[in-house]
């Protein structure tokens, strides 16, 4: 185990980043655009999944938003570019140019066949290669932070837990896909994502579908799916793109990523290396603060490899390795600063497949065989100042093999005329999990143990079909049968999208159902302080709506000049697995919850040279058997980011993300925890400028909290503090 060197603490540079931002809105360009949760009562704790921490008892992991707990308690970047414009159906196009901007940009996770955006009836965002660079997103909780709908919640900066929910559903309603294979960590006690450590170097795509989706996708699919789409070899010859950045607190970034096609091979390869100091987690304003940053340090390395023996048949390998190395803050019970916890994660990724187009692209059919390996260390030091004395060693090892065969008929000549863009999907997935888990900690010289050592397998079959009437209403529906140990779920999905160009109007509606299969923890784990699996627990089950359009307007000379959209959602969870005491300490199927919100999109284009956006979502998720609001939903979430091009080569991004008050567990300045109350909002300001100084060459800086705000996004738990990098990026 090799444990992060943290550097010594900078003085703050605050002055500094307020100058600069000063002087930045003042110029004409600019002047035009505007923790640790101890054990509750389990009936309270369903519907409030916000992810696991390192160390963690089943009883307490399985529902209830937890942050670290204790052994006790449980490509080429246009300067032109907007990162995010508004479609005609309430999608998102991230990283489409405000000039150039493409209705019929396609989107794959959201059907399993490439569509044009405004035919798909669900609310989709997508940060692309361009966004991620132009606003110069280092990590995935980076890039997802600003889409209306999701939530991000994180203890502490990169390699601390980050959750993700969306449209107010738990963290582990959100399914992670590697390029339509899921990679969710089977050996989590709640089976959620951990964001916290994922980077984008070998990003070229991010796709997002909030709503129900597990009539395409499976288990885990309720609150939406996340599909990370790797970079891959599109332009012939060789082509090498090189990053290196630098900045304060001590930080460095270097990636290379080397792609192309020659023949039939197409490739890219990327590496990358980074290492920050990071920044102490625990709170200015809480009384065992001690300033001790939690460092980060990464390796990745990606291969995406193709073969085209004949035209329409690829042959692919895929594989990717990251180790990260970070610090994270255990506080305890007492509260106590303790600095001496680090962690490692080691992550392997292996994929084949094949894919041919027949009778003249009719029928296309493809087939994967993938191997995920994830595995983890927590190492908790003895600090002699802590007055809970604890130590551990933890480890958690998830192993996943994904088989899928999809298919994909296109049926237009076989349709009368009024019917084009058709297609029939169809396929088989088998998966199989196993997780191997052991928890050793210690407290006041109590032993706490966990473990669990199960696997499980998963069978489905699925088929879909797509039209469009008239050039106008675009219709969808999938269905999905799953088989899950014993359990055996079937959902569906319906959707349509009409467009309303008299009224210069799209309008969209979907309904679908989705479940989550337990996890192995909580059908088979263990602790020593009594907790038992129950094998008998069946699904969480969903059922979700939503309604929404998006109306474009001409102005101004363009006929994009601005974009107003709002998506109606509403959702039933019933079956959450939570903790209960009968006569030993079990999970049962006893939660419910109901939630409901509305996004909004505003996309303003004023000129040429400025794209201005901003949205907002309000979230009412209650506990539907008590009424009372989950934990770290808030009502109100929104942002606001511009892309303006002042000059040819300069790209000015600036970047504000508002959260709301949310429910969580507080802590008081005197580090006490004081129960469930109300935790503050919080304004984070981020800033990025890139000058391109000739073709294939850019300088950039980027600021992100630039100033300086003490948000805590997880109560116990402060937001990084405000740091600058700049960089430079060569693309041959």
């Amino acid at each position: 185990m090799r444990a992060v060197d943290p550097w010594s603490m900078e003085n703050r540079m605050r002055r500094t980043f307020a100058l600069l931002a000063t002087t930045l809105l003042a110029s004409p360009a600019l002047a035009q655009s505007a923790g640790n949760m101890p054990v509750q009562s389990a009936r309270n704790n369903f519907a409030q999944s916000a992810g696991t921490m390192p160390v963690q008892s089943g009883r307490t992991d399985v529902a209830q938003g937890a942050a670290p707990m204790s052994a006790q308690s449980a490509g080429t970047v246009s300067t032109q570019t907007a990162p995010s414009v508004a479609t005609s159906n309430g999608a998102t196009v991230s990283g489409q140019g405000a000039s150039d901007l493409q209705l019929n940009d396609v989107v794959v996770t959201a059907t399993r066949v490439p569509t044009p955006l405004e035919q798909i009836p669900a609310s989709i965002s997508v940060v692309d290669r361009q966004t991620i660079e132009v606003n110069d997103y280092n990590t995935l909780t980076d890039a997802l932070a600003s889409i209306p709908g999701i939530r991000v919640s994180s203890a502490g900066g990169p390699g601390g837990q980050a959750s993700v929910f969306i449209r107010g559903t738990n963290s582990n309603h959100v399914l992670v896909l590697r390029d339509g294979m899921p990679i969710n960590d089977a050996s989590e006690a709640n089976g959620a994502f951990n964001f916290g450590v994922d980077t984008l170097s070998d990003i070229e795509r991010i796709e997002v579908i909030r709503g129900p989706m597990a009539a395409v996708y499976g288990s885990g699919a309720i609150g939406g799916v996340i599909n990370l789409i790797s970079r891959q070899g599109k332009e012939p010859g060789f082509h090498v793109t090189g990053d290196l950045q630098g900045g304060y607190p001590a930080q460095v970034r270097g990636a290379v990523v080397a792609s192309g096609v020659q023949g039939p091979i197409d490739y890219a390869a990327t590496l990358e290396s980074q290492s920050q100091t990071g920044w102490d987690a625990v709170p200015e304003r809480m009384s065992v603060y001690t300033g001790k940053p939690q460092g980060f340090r990464d390796r990745v390395g990606t291969l995406n490899l193709g073969y085209t023996p004949i035209e329409g048949t690829r042959l692919s390998l895929f594989l990717r390795g990251q180790q990260a190395f970070f610090g994270f803050n255990n506080l305890g019970f007492p509260t106590f600063d303790n600095s001496n916890s680090t962690g490692q994660t080691d992550s392997l990724m292996g994929r084949v497949g094949v894919t041919s187009k027949m009778f003249g692209g009719v029928y296309e059919t493809g087939l994967f065989v993938g191997r995920l390996q994830d595995d983890r260390q927590y190492l908790q030091w003895l600090n002699p100042a802590d007055p809970n004395q604890a130590e551990g060693n933890s480890r958690y090892h998830s192993y996943r093999t994904d088989v899928q065969w999809n298919n994909t008929i296109h049926l237009d000549d076989a349709l009368p005329a009024a019917l084009s863009a058709s297609a029939l999907t169809f396929g088989y997935e088998y998966t199989e999990d196993t997780a191997k888990v052991r928890v050793n900690t210690s407290s006041f010289g109590s032993v706490f143990a966990q473990d669990a050592n199960a696997s499980m397998t998963t069978n489905a079959a699925y088929a879909g079909l797509q039209t469009t009437l008239w050039q106008r209403l675009t219709l969808t529906g999938q269905v999905r049968q799953d088989w899950v140990g014993s359990n055996a779920p079937t959902t569906w999905r319906l959707g349509s999208a009409v467009e309303v160009p008299e009224i210069l109007t799209r309008f969209k509606a979907a309904y679908g159902t989705a479940f989550r299969a337990p996890s192995l923890f909580d059908r088979y784990g263990i602790d020593s302080f009594g907790y038992v699996g129950n094998p008998s627990l069946k699904p969480e089950e969903a059922q979700g709506w939503e309604v929404g359009f998006v109306t474009t307007l001409p102005g101004a000379g363009r006929t994009d000049f601005v974009s107003f959209g709002a998506t109606y959602f509403n959702q039933q969870v019933q079956n959450l697995i939570t903790t209960v005491f009968s006569p030993v300490y079990t999970a049962v199927n006893i939660g419910s919850a109901h939630i409901q919100g509305v996004e909004t999109e505003l996309t303003l284009r004023p000129a040429r040279w400025l794209t201005l956006r901003a949205s907002w979502t309000f979230t009412d998720a209650q506990n539907a058997d008590d009424g009372t609001r989950l934990l770290r939903r808030p009502q109100n979430t929104g942002s606001v980011n511009a892309t303006i091009t002042p000059i040819a080569g300069l790209s000015i991004a600036p970047e504000l993300l508002y959260t709301g008050a949310f429910r969580d567990y507080l802590y008081g300045n005197d580090s006490l925890g004081i129960g469930n109350g109300t935790s503050q909002q919080g304004l984070l300001a981020n800033l990025t400028v890139t000058y391109e100084v000739k073709p294939g060459v850019q300088l950039y800086a980027n600021g992100r909290n630039i100033f300086d705000s003490r948000f805590e996004p997880v109560n116990g738990y402060q937001t990084p503090g405000a740091s600058a990098v700049a960089g430079i990026r060569i693309k041959l």
